[in-house]
């Protein structure tokens, strides 16, 4: 049996009636070292923590705790290296993560990364470094019997894949292999825009020194991520980039009322990303499903039966349940105040279910949107 039948098989036995969930994007390194939070507590211990001694800078909730991943079945998150260009960040808090030049990215990342690897170290019991297929194998059996109600004793650590979020911090191609062997596993070119692409609200082509980066990430085995980036540079990588291409976490910019930016992604974009055979992760933020949500009524007048509207679109486009996740976002940039009504923390991302049913969807295809989809990237991707 190949590895990604047994892996498929797992999911298949998996927590009837919930799914496992793996979750694409989360900026679990950044919301740490820049806030101090810890996400070993239950999110509800983070929020009394935070209400009683505020965190100056930090003026949203938190989605995430460990006890809420086990609730949610959570069982894997590409956990990111990210840091803002210090431009774009108007209030400066002391501790955030963020840059100047490309040399304050460079450590930065590397800070970021090597942190990952602390965490899991000091803290085993819950989250784990995921970075080769064995890695992958061992954790989906360690969920594999867990209760579908389970208790603390019964809770599992999180696996985490590193991402790159913003290629600013490589500075040097030569050191792509390196950052291979410390885990990175997929690198996404631009948060805002770069030496190597136009990004959210800063358009522009890719460069060649963008296409220079990519052939060098091609060679290594890494994944592209196209989130943030600008469609004429997503559109040339999806032409000319070789390896594997998902979009982390991405809605479908012509769902959502009044929008008018560069940040989610085009029709266009859509199409040649389901033809190359990537992922898109959908993200539960209420202005990435209705941009005027705030003058629609706010918070109560948002659903997760948009976010299933999400993704039934890319799957009528696709004419399968192959190319669409889940990519959260959760603490990044925003918390509880700006999700869909239903959502009180991650393990909400279970509430999808019903909306999903009611438009047609049955247990296989929950499973490849929740699960399946990018486990069948990360199969790909990771080595043995």
């Amino acid at each position: 049996m190949n590895q990604l039948r047994r892996s498929e098989q797992l999911l298949r036995r998996f927590f009837n009636p919930m799914n496992l969930i793996i979750d694409a994007h989360q900026d679990l390194a950044y919301n740490i070292l820049s806030f101090g939070r810890d996400y070993s507590r239950s999110v509800h211990q983070t929020r009394q923590i935070e209400a009683s001694h505020p965190v100056p800078g930090l003026a949203y909730q938190s989605l995430l705790g460990w006890s809420q991943y086990n609730q949610g079945k959570v069982a894997l998150v590409f956990g990111t290296l990210f840091a803002a260009p210090a431009r774009a960040e108007k209030e400066l808090h002391p501790n955030l993560q963020v840059y100047n030049t490309p040399a304050e990215a460079n450590q930065v990342y590397w800070n970021q990364l090597n942190f990952y690897h602390q965490l899991t170290q000091e803290k085993p019991s819950v989250f784990r470094l995921i970075t080769t297929k064995a890695d992958l194998q061992a954790h989906f059996r360690d969920w594999e019997n867990q209760p579908a109600d389970p208790q603390p004793e019964d809770y599992l650590p999180v696996g985490i894949v590193p991402t790159m979020e913003g290629a600013e911090g490589i500075i040097d191609f030569a050191e792509l292999p390196l950052w291979w062997e410390n885990g990175l596993r997929s690198i996404g070119l631009a948060w805002a825009g770069n030496q190597f692409c136009g990004g959210t609200r800063e358009p522009g082509p890719l460069t060649d020194l963008g296409r220079e980066l990519l052939g060098e990430m091609a060679q290594t085995g890494f994944i592209l991520d196209l989130s943030h980036m600008d469609e004429p540079a997503a559109l040339e990588c999806l032409d000319t980039f070789p390896g594997q291409i998902i979009a982390s976490h991405s809605n479908v910019a012509s769902l959502v009322k009044g929008y008018s930016s560069n940040r989610l992604l085009s029709d266009q974009v859509i199409n040649q990303l389901i033809e190359r055979d990537g992922v898109i992760g959908v993200v539960p933020l209420n202005a990435f499903l209705n941009w005027e949500w705030r003058a629609d009524g706010g918070r109560e007048a948002i659903s997760l039966r948009l976010l299933a509207e999400q993704i039934d679109h890319l799957c009528q486009v696709a004419g399968n349940c192959d190319h669409v996740g889940i990519g959260s976002d959760f603490d990044g940039g925003y918390g509880v105040e700006h999700v869909p009504r239903e959502i009180d923390n991650i393990a909400d991302l279970q509430k999808l279910i019903p909306f999903l049913q009611e438009l047609g969807y049955g247990e296989d295809d929950i499973a490849k949107i929740y699960s399946g989809n990018f486990l069948r990237i990360l199969n790909a991707i990771l080595p043995e």
